[in-house]
């Protein structure tokens, strides 16, 4: 299979991107971050279910969609290990990449809904 110019750049830039996330990993503390209690409760809720199915072929919009649902129960992890409940809130520790998984499927989830 023929690899375009394009896809040899793209990755060749992924590869960059990856040295940046390198350089960046340690100096990257966690945010501390202020949810709903439905928004908290949900992630828990994630993080405690069992997918115990078997994962086959998936659509792109499936992965996606299994991802995110990934991302949501690593949040759910945080919050109940060290989450803060206050008058309806949780305040919690994020890591940087659940932070930018939470702000990226705003913008997948519009995508998918279409």
């Amino acid at each position: 299979m023929q690899v375009s110019e394009e896809y040899v750049r793209y990755r060749q830039d992924a590869q960059v991107l990856a040295e940046v996330g390198r350089q960046l990993a340690g100096q990257v503390s966690p945010l501390r971050v202020t949810l709903s209690r439905e928004a908290a409760e949900a992630a828990v809720a994630a993080w405690e279910r069992d997918e115990l199915g078997v994962v086959g072929e998936e659509t792109v919009e499936e992965f996606e969609l299994r991802d995110m649902a990934a991302e949501l129960a690593l949040i759910g992890s945080a919050v109940t290990q060290r989450g803060v409940w206050e008058d309806g809130q949780v305040t919690v520790d994020l890591g940087a990449v659940q932070v930018g998984a939470a702000l990226q499927a705003v913008a997948q989830v519009r995508q998918l809904d279409g």
